[in-house]
């Protein structure tokens, strides 16, 4: 998912970059490396200790990165029950 997504879905007074910082205070535990950036890349790649730890283990999941480090989110990008979309002017809300 998006840090987008899921202010879209959280409601109205949330951000993607609210939800970046909620992200980057979480518990152990919280799968906070599923969350990246509308344009499919990962925003903590200077952020973690080692360097692009979210993109390696977002690899070891099967998500495929283009040598810009960035994923196709038409493959990649998850959508909760109720907030699919049928065409892409849908898809963009999130980003």
């Amino acid at each position: 998912m998006t840090y987008g997504q899921i202010a879209i879905i959280l409601g109205e007074g949330y951000t993607a970059r609210t939800v970046g910082y909620v992200m980057h205070a979480s518990d152990e535990g919280v799968p906070w490396q599923r969350v990246i950036n509308s344009q499919g890349k990962c925003s903590t790649g200077r952020l973690t200790i080692p360097l692009y730890l979210q993109q390696e283990l977002l690899e070891a999941e099967g998500v495929v990165f283009s040598d810009k480090g960035k994923c196709d989110l038409s493959i990649f990008r998850w959508f909760p029950e109720g907030f699919e979309t049928e065409d892409d002017e849908q898809t963009s809300l999130f980003d």
